[in-house]
């Protein structure tokens, strides 16, 4: 069985779900889980948006359970780490993009774009986008194709303690319709709050 099946069917049999599997030349072995997303934890909730996050214990438990299967397996590495995915996690399936929707993300598309989004013209060498993750609706509130859009503004932010004032005219927002194949790469933003996923940072377990 391969090395990915190996660890993926593990880490779903303890109640989790594998989210990256990184291997070094120097013999690490880095496997990156989450809880699962409409499952129910230990504790009987069940998990319907992002607000649950991975403890050190669940680190714990996870590790010794691989530690025993990948030796049974015969499989070669010098070091486990099993870890939380932190403030930027991957995005890579239509399930991620579901439990995340509403939230900031970074895409990177396969090819730039060039073409007329909701205020203007996008830079036709552009690939790169920063903004808030949505559903794309049809003009009849069905889903349109694709499914995904992100939309954001171009205005500089405001800074901290920065008076705003009410008279000033909302930045225009921009939005972009996508789907799940033409990204090449789509992460959690890493902005730093107290109130949400990305105060909580990442948690991990090592072992040698």
């Amino acid at each position: 069985m391969a090395l990915k099946e190996v660890i993926e069917q593990t880490v779903a049999g303890l109640g989790y779900e594998l989210v990256e599997i990184q291997r070094s030349a120097a013999g690490l072995l880095r496997v990156t889980i989450d809880l699962l997303w409409g499952g129910a934890t230990e504790a009987g909730a069940v998990l319907t948006g992002s607000e649950q996050f991975v403890t050190v214990e669940d680190c714990e438990k996870v590790t010794r359970q691989l530690l025993f299967v990948l030796e049974v397996d015969g499989i070669d590495f010098k070091r486990l780490e099993v870890s939380s995915p932190g403030i930027d996690r991957p995005l890579r399936s239509e399930k991620d993009f579901e439990r995340f929707a509403g939230h900031v993300i970074d895409v990177t598309l396969k090819e730039p774009v060039g073409t007329l989004v909701a205020d203007g013209q996008v830079s036709a060498s552009r690939k790169k986008f920063q903004g808030r993750l949505e559903r794309r609706q049809g003009e009849d509130g069905q889903e349109a194709t694709p499914g995904w859009q992100i939309v954001w503004t171009d205005a500089p932010g405001v800074k901290p303690g920065q008076r705003v004032s009410k008279k000033r005219p909302p930045a225009p927002m921009r939005a972009l319709g996508f789907t799940l194949d033409e990204v090449r790469e789509a992460r959690l933003a890493p902005i730093v709050s107290f109130k949400g996923r990305a105060s909580r940072g990442s948690t991990e377990s090592n072992t040698d």
